[in-house]
């Protein structure tokens, strides 16, 4: 299982609170509707900090790169890619093996 997590600041003007609510409960409705995806988790920070690069991470977990280039290539995928496109000022996405440490 492979793990992509997305970086992302907010777009400029959008504010914290706002930006938070749409991590946390509008963006989900998107990611809901991606196939293949086997988990999905938002963290956002607990307070503003103007200095953080970015504001907020997704966590998607797929059974393999494929399975999410796969899910991304579909509407569902791109509706999603869309809408975080239309929120965020900056997004990085890492490709992760995520290795429980203890």
């Amino acid at each position: 299982m492979i793990k992509v997590m997305a970086l992302m600041k907010r777009k400029d003007g959008m504010s914290f609170q706002d930006f938070r609510k749409w991590i946390l409960e509008d963006h989900v409705a998107f990611a809901r509707n991606l196939p293949g995806m086997r988990k999905y988790t938002s963290n956002v920070l607990r307070a503003e900090n103007a200095e953080a690069p970015f504001d907020g991470v997704s966590e998607m977990y797929f059974d393999s790169e494929q399975a999410m280039a796969d899910a991304f290539a579909t509407e569902a995928g791109k509706a999603a890619g869309g809408d975080a496109a239309a929120h965020c000022s900056n997004r990085f996405r890492m490709v992760c093996d995520e290795k429980l440490q203890f």
